[in-house]
């Protein structure tokens, strides 16, 4: 199911003449080579594919592995504070060396494994960067068996429904994705012995963990490596979660996808029957999954992408093909998923949300910076700007998303990332302009991620399309025989994963601290409760503050929500 965009290959060199020409990406076949065996051309991209796959994974489970023989108590803040330099300095030690392995690629044997070890490099910094945070999350439930805020909030929900599905019973909500209750449930007995509550704290981490490999995967359908780590991956680390990591990678993955859906759907006229049926079922499929894990990304979606896909569809070079390409989607996206949004489309009228929260008294257009359901204590908010009371961050990603479109009016990554900007937006004034009428919210605060995270992408695709064209100009230069101005493209990628070695390190470290055990109000009070928490055997957790614990933990909590 990979789909690449057009110019997407990463900070191409010029193609050297001769049979040492190298493709792009790290196969070492001509295109002569390709065309006569293109059978074996495919084997080759999925095998470098399946191999990035298990470097990002494997390199997202290093860190947190390495935190378990952390000596430090995780409730003094000294400790926190060595606890994240020590992830840090790992961190940053095995990042570089892969740096390094890359730049022995680009002097050893001409370069010629330059491309696989640049592949391989981006996906390790992707899956190190997500393990940073597990890592985090990690060292804050040091000494104690309870998940991130025990069995209070969502996460006792969560515990209580996952051991009624695992059980054959119904869960307490209908309407909830049934995708992580069936998943921790089974993850429970298949390793905890049915204890979901301790299996919850796991998946915490695990879901974590796989952040990073799953979005850069997802990325790779439309990038290259560098420009999926630089354009994809990072931007979504302003969104990654400990606590339900589930609803916010469902997030960052469906953006992607279906971005990588409309530009399918854009070539679906030019495509065999065979492989456009397939790719259709496939794309429905994933979509599937993502909606059983966490539905609400889609409503927020839904009319960006229908414009996007009304406008991508090939009215002129293959409707039927193009309708086809759809069904076969619908079709395998109702088989995986058609029974629980038939659940939603019934329950979902009668499902009201009256819980006012901090950000549903505040000004509705600022969705720059989210502070949670449990903001502790809090100044002005929105904090005041220099423009007109918006800052200088706003200011930038509006003329981005002008650039963007301006750059990229043609390109189905652009046009359906700033499609699904703009619906997530009507969205949310819709949902808030009948608050007060309803007096329900409707979780319509939640569009703040996906207003956040398409923001940030589309200032990224505006460095993405501007490097395309310097890349243009710099392949037209050297083909007329002159000087193109510019250092070569070994250099330019040796230097962007540096920077972004720094810039993951210094976010997920800024990530993890958001979660360290403290008694503010914050965030910090989820994994603080857990070390407060009786643990099954009746004794209190390694760490509990005075030896003290009770059967639900400290509820101080409360006083910051009313």
């Amino acid at each position: 199911m990979t789909v690449s965009t057009e110019g997407s290959a990463a900070l191409r060199p010029v193609p050297p003449s001769g049979p040492a020409a190298h493709a792009p990406g790290g196969s070492q076949s001509s295109d002569a080579d390709q065309v006569r065996a293109p059978g074996r051309a495919l084997r080759s991209r999925g095998g470098l594919l399946l191999l990035e796959a298990a470097v990002a994974f494997a390199a997202a489970l290093l860190l947190p592995l390495l935190a378990r023989g952390f000596k430090l108590n995780p409730l003094n803040r000294i400790a926190q504070v060595s606890g994240l330099a020590a992830i840090q300095l790992r961190f940053a030690l095995i990042g570089l060396l892969f740096i390094g392995a890359v730049v022995l690629a680009m002097r050893l044997r001409g370069g010629r494994h330059f491309d696989l070890a640049t592949r391989l490099a981006a996906a390790a910094l992707a899956g190190l960067a997500s393990g940073f945070v597990a890592a985090g999350a990690v060292v804050a439930l040091l000494g104690t068996p309870w998940p991130m805020f025990g069995l209070n909030g969502d996460s006792g929900r969560i515990v209580e429904w996952a051991h009624a599905v695992a059980n054959g019973q119904p869960s307490g909500s209908p309407v909830y994705p049934p995708m992580p209750l069936y998943t921790l449930g089974y993850y429970a007995e298949w390793f905890r012995g049915g204890n979901t509550a301790y299996a919850f704290k796991d998946l915490q981490i695990l879901g974590a963990a796989a952040f990073g490999p799953l979005v850069y995967l997802a990325w790779r359908m439309l990038l290259s490596p560098v420009r999926a780590l630089a354009f994809g991956v990072v931007p979504a680390f302003a969104l990654i979660d400990s606590y339900k990591p589930y609803s916010q990678t469902v997030l960052v993955l469906l953006i992607p996808v279906l971005v990588a859906m409309v530009v399918a759907l854009r070539r679906s006229g030019e495509e065999g029957w065979r492989p456009l049926l397939l790719k259709g079922a496939g794309f429905g499929a994933v979509l599937g999954v993502l909606f059983l894990t966490y539905s609400g990304w889609f409503l927020w979606s839904a009319a960006g992408v229908l414009f996007a896909a009304l406008l991508y569809f090939p009215w002129k070079t293959g409707p039927l093909k193009g309708a086809a390409f759809m069904g076969s989607a619908l079709a395998a996206f109702l088989v995986v998923a058609g029974r629980y949004l038939m659940v939603m489309l019934k329950e979902g009228q009668t499902t009201k949300d009256y819980n006012f929260r901090f950000d549903n008294f505040t000004d509705p257009a600022y969705y720059l910076m989210w502070r949670t359901d449990m903001p502790g204590k809090v100044g002005d908010w929105p904090p005041p700007g220099e423009f007109g009371g918006v800052g200088l961050f706003a200011l930038v990603t509006f003329v981005c998303l002008g650039v963007a479109i301006w750059l990229g009016l043609r390109k189905p990554l652009v046009v359906t990332i700033a499609a699904m900007f703009i619906s997530a937006w009507v969205m949310r004034m819709y949902i808030a302009s009948h608050m007060y009428e309803t007096q329900t919210v409707q979780l319509y605060t939640r569009t703040n991620n996906q207003l956040l995270y398409c923001g940030l992408i589309l200032c990224a695709l505006v460095a993405h399309l501007v490097s395309l064209k310097l890349a243009e100009r710099r392949t037209a230069s050297a083909e007329a025989g002159s000087p193109t101005g510019f250092p070569g493209r070994e250099g330019a990628v040796i230097g962007t994963l540096c920077a972004l070695l720094l810039l993951l390190g210094t976010v997920s470290s800024s990530m993890s601290d958001r979660y360290m055990p403290a008694q503010d109000g914050t965030y910090r009070i989820l994994p603080w409760v857990s070390h407060t928490i009786r643990q099954q055997n009746g004794k209190c957790p390694k760490f509990a503050p005075k030896g003290e614990c009770s059967k639900d933990g400290d509820q101080s909590w409360l006083s910051y929500i009313r």
